[in-house]
């Protein structure tokens, strides 16, 4: 039951991230994938994003299918990273962060160029075309490392209760167990 409502409390924080305003790229689905990997399980910090991805841009509208694959399989890739922070420490975690960051803006980035008429298909133009993103780079890095920090801030409060909790319990049962005996 944990594991469900963490799974429908982390999809609902992707989409409700989406659709409220804010500026471009400053979303937190990267921090889900990453809080999901860690937290809920491998195929879910796949899964999650992704779902996050078709629900909310079911209501925001799809674009361009080139440039959407991308950006769907840079969320799915960034799922992979993330289950790389499993056993990371805080730090390191947050690490895989900025760079899932800086591996979004380069792979979406460069479909934009690659699949549009927008730049030319040279290599002025692929650095024209990174040079335009660059603000949404900045956005994103930002968003991620706020959103991964305070997410996994939070799992981490809640595991670190859960554990006092048992501690408790334990040394509890190891009372009775000597006042019994």
């Amino acid at each position: 039951m944990k594991t469900f409502l963490s799974i429908l409390g982390l999809v609902a924080l992707g989409f409700l991230g989406r659709l409220a305003p804010h500026p471009p790229n400053t979303t937190p689905v990267t921090a889900i994938a990453f809080a999901a990997g860690k937290y809920v399980g491998a195929k879910w910090a796949i899964a999650i994003p992704l779902i996050v991805m078709v629900i909310s841009d079911a209501v925001i509208g799809f674009y361009d299918w080139k440039v959407l694959v991308s950006v769907y399989g840079s969320f799915a890739i960034i799922g992979c990273v993330s289950i790389l922070a499993r056993s990371k420490p805080p730090a390191v975690t947050i690490l895989l962060v900025m760079a899932s960051s800086l591996f979004f803006f380069l792979i979406t980035n460069f479909a934009v160029w690659a699949t549009s008429t927008w730049y030319p298909h040279t290599t002025a133009g692929l650095i024209t075309a990174y040079a335009a993103g660059l603000p949404f780079l900045r956005n994103m890095f930002i968003g991620d490392v706020f959103y991964a920090a305070s997410l996994l801030g939070v799992f981490e409060w809640i595991v670190a209760k859960a554990r006092e909790r048992r501690q408790v319990i334990q040394t509890d049962s190891d009372l009775s167990d000597v006042l019994l005996t």
